[in-house]
């Protein structure tokens, strides 16, 4: 007689929430805290565990394991990988064995939407495209570009609209407000345009929004093996669903942007007419000046349109979100920038306005008068370390290698640098690590004291340092200048539940509402 399965059913039932309790128990009990490696899954579980708060506890593993540790992904799939924030090894990996460790395959494949933009290229392809870009973020016609824009933005985009708040006494949203300037400052910058997002209607910028989604996809993809990716994109279903919308309208967005910019172009040589601001802009400086390294065709322009927006948007929001978040809990280091702000003397030139009249504006400070502040750039530097912008660097090595810390890793062995646990290493910054303190980045003569970029590696390191520090401190200063000197932020503390998402950018995973009023 066969045996009549249907009786283990209610003892399955009943053992069911025991048997989660249990399997809850195994994952949270490790003397060391290290995550438990399951038969078949691996380590997956744990990470499923602790996705709410992943950055912290990936901070908590390396600092257990002297800086390194391997993560252990399902059997069969090589979705391990290699994870440390030691700085030899960064240093070796990143500066003195680069030629060894390329983007690789594996980060072609997993972050696609990049298409062959500079982030994603190796080689001849990587090293054209740096030579190009590194030519016009130096160019003098280009700072000048983007250090005018992101005042005006200022003044007429971010001004009216905390001047609004403060009459109003309604509480903002300083995530949303941050990620519209940067999105319409970046979008100016690279392709000419401003979308207009940041205004008092708030308007809903499907472009913008697309980003955010690729960026939380591509945090998953890293756990995802690739027969699983591969099965999601066929049935067109989950994540890869999700991807394919956000693309499809970053494509169509971009194309549209491209067309018109084309034509501008076409239109202002059969009139041989000077481009000045419209040749200002990196798009513009591809199209207009011949470059026989790269063909500037429409993927071409594609893919370095969507890898400078989301380097630029990305940068610019993250760190002031960050910034405020700290400064809110902080009116000491407030006080201290505001007062550094008063040694600014210098009156913005072509201002026409009476006495009294200028009290009452708002100071939107230049570029220039921010240069020389140091205590500003130590608070800065302070909010990258804690924050970085990119919350993981992705590498593999071309040929067997030993790690300084004495790691072998084969070809195709995934390293992950975790950005945001290496700001947080007692072995790297000392036992006050978790402290903000501006006064990290000044030297005994008052002067800016600068660290080694494997150990503050927020603008990455050795050959494929971020071209566009110089330009990101100037806005992030000219931003930040103008609310702190002008303005006080109150955190609305029973709102805010502040903790950053799970993704390879370190958004905030909620907004973060505040109080805003005139000083």
């Amino acid at each position: 007689m066969a045996f009549d399965f249907h009786i283990l059913r209610p003892i399955f039932l009943v053992s069911l929430p025991f048997l989660f309790i249990l399997f809850s128990l195994f994952l949270k009990w490790n003397p060391y805290g290290l995550p438990w490696n399951w038969p078949i899954l691996g380590m997956i579980p744990t990470v499923i565990l602790h996705i709410h708060r992943i950055h912290d506890h990936i901070t908590e593993i390396l600092q257990v394991t002297s800086c390194t540790f391997y993560f252990k992904g399902i059997w069969f799939t090589n979705t391990g990988f290699l994870m440390t924030v030691d700085p030899a090894n960064i240093h070796h990996i990143m500066s003195t064995n680069f030629q060894n460790y390329p983007k690789g395959p594996e980060f072609k494949y997993i972050f696609d939407v990049l298409g062959d933009g500079i982030f994603n290229s190796d080689f001849d392809s990587w090293k054209n495209q740096r030579k190009i870009a590194q030519s016009l973020i130096v160019h003098e016609k280009f700072l000048d570009f983007m250090a005018g824009a992101a005042k005006e933005k200022v003044e007429n985009g971010l001004v009216p609209i905390l001047e609004f708040f403060c009459e109003s006494k309604s509480f903002v949203d300083l995530k949303d407000l941050f990620l519209r300037l940067a999105f319409d400052s970046t979008c100016m910058m690279v392709t000419g345009f401003d979308l207009n997002s940041l205004s008092l209607e708030f308007p809903e910028i499907p472009f913008s929004k697309a980003m955010d989604d690729v960026q939380e996809v591509l945090f998953l993809r890293h756990l995802y093996p690739k027969f699983y990716w591969e099965l999601l994109k066929k049935l067109g279903i989950g994540e890869a669903k999700r991807m394919k919308k956000a693309c499809d309208i970053i494509d169509q967005v971009i194309a549209n942007l491209m067309a018109v910019k084309r034509e501008r172009s076409q239109r202002d040589r059969e009139l041989k007419e000077e481009q000045q601001d419209r040749g200002a802009d990196l798009i513009a400086w591809y199209m207009v000046n011949e470059h026989d390294e790269i063909d500037c065709n429409d993927k071409f322009l594609r893919d370095t349109v969507l890898n400078f927006m989301i380097a630029g948007r990305d940068a610019l929001s993250v760190t002031l979100s960050w910034l405020f978040f700290i400064l809110s809990k902080n009116p000491i280091i407030v006080a201290k920038i505001r007062e550094e702000l008063k040694g600014i003397t210098t009156v913005p030139q072509n201002e026409l306005e009476s006495q009294n009249q200028r009290q009452q504006k708002p100071r939107v400070f230049t570029n220039e008068e921010l240069n020389n502040l140091v205590y500003m750039h130590g608070a800065l530097c302070e909010t990258l370390r804690l924050y970085p912008p990119i919350a993981f660097e992705h590498k593999s090595p071309a040929e067997p290698d030993i790690l300084p810390s004495g790691h072998h890793v084969k070809p195709g062995t995934r390293i992950l640098f975790s950005l945001y646990a290496l700001g947080r290493m007692k072995s790297v910054w000392g036992q006050d690590c978790e402290e903000f303190k501006p006064e990290r980045w000044i030297s005994e003569k008052g002067t800016i004291k600068r660290e080694p970029s494997y150990k503050f590696f927020s603008f990455n390191a050795g050959p494929r340092t971020c071209l566009g520090k110089g330009v990101a401190f100037s806005q992030l200063k000219i931003v930040s200048a103008a609310i702190i000197y002008n303005y006080d932020i109150e955190a609305v503390e029973d709102i805010n539940v502040v903790a950053p998402a799970a993704s390879v950018i370190l958004h905030m995973k909620s907004g973060f509402k505040v109080k805003v009023s005139k000083r």
